[in-house]
């Protein structure tokens, strides 16, 4: 395994091995691996012959106040971690070598960054966008995966590469859940013993949603108040951001009839200062 901190190598590197005939992919991290990491790679590692990741703690993504200089950095952990699971190249730069002096350019997907985590995040989905298309042309892939679990990420990266012509292919994988069914994030290290036990109501609240909708719950209103009360029935968890019931497409509010079949479940909860987010998709009838 081959670790590179310089933008023009990584670019040389991918360009000889799409000339050798290997199939390329990516998939980037912020580090912190776990195994909903190791499952993209995983995928990645059966869909393609030389697998790059990126280890990457971009600042443009945190607002004010944010969790960015805590974000846990575990290096010499997740280079072990990575040559283990067969990748063939970390790309690991400093923030001085992917932004440089008076960064000025950004990327911002209209209108699907402003809404669900945009509210409270108004900055982080053109901090999102903004890196991934830096990756793209530093690791120009031939395919990159994402994790379900960030799902109005996940929306909005497919609807970049559309709009702007990039050719790359997307994949995403199924959220990875602890035993208890809380979706792993780098960020449930943050949480105390009694909030990681009351955490696990986000998920079964999704599901408890799900199953009243394939009941024939129509009434989307009162599921997202009764949701609401469910989950801050735990005394650790101190405010629901949102509940909603979006098109799992385009992110658009749904009310019944939905003009697709599958509906995007999605919840954002602070437990302390730790936020969670989690969601299902289901398919519902016409």
């Amino acid at each position: 395994m081959k670790v590179i901190k310089n933008k023009s190598e990584c670019r040389k590197i991918v360009e000889t091995l799409k000339s050798g005939g290997n199939t390329v992919g990516l998939v980037p991290t912020m580090g912190s691996l776990h195994e909903g990491h190791i499952a993209l790679i995983r995928m990645a590692r059966k869909e393609c012959s030389r697998i790059f990741i990126s280890i990457f703690v971009n600042p443009s993504q945190f607002g004010p106040g944010e969790d960015y200089v805590k974000y846990p950095r575990e290096t010499k952990k997740d280079l072990g971690l990575a040559e283990s699971e067969g990748v063939d190249f970390v790309f690991l730069p400093p923030v001085s070598g992917m932004y440089g002096n008076n960064h000025r350019t950004f990327v911002e997907v209209e209108g699907l960054g402003k809404i669900m985590c945009g509210v409270s995040r108004p900055t982080h989905f053109r901090g999102v966008a903004t890196v991934v298309l830096k990756l793209f042309n530093i690791i120009p892939a031939h395919r990159a995966y994402f994790g379900e679990k960030d799902y109005q990420q996940l929306v909005i990266i497919k609807k970049m590469v559309k709009d702007l012509d990039i050719d790359i292919k997307i994949t995403s994988s199924p959220t990875i859940r602890e035993s208890d069914g809380l979706a792993m994030s780098s960020r449930n290290r943050y949480l105390t013993q009694e909030q990681r036990k009351e955490a696990v109501i986000i998920y079964k609240t999704l599901k408890w949603a799900r199953r009243e909708i394939k009941s024939g719950e129509k009434d989307l209103k009162k599921l997202r108040a009764v949701a609401e009360l469910k989950i801050l029935e735990n005394r650790n968890i101190g405010t629901v951001e949102y509940f909603d019931f979006r098109d799992a497409y385009t992110l658009e509010e749904v009310s019944f009839p939905p003009v697709h079949r599958k509906m995007l479940i999605a919840a954002a909860v602070r437990a302390g200062t730790t936020r969670l987010i989690d969601n299902i998709v289901i398919n519902v009838k016409k």
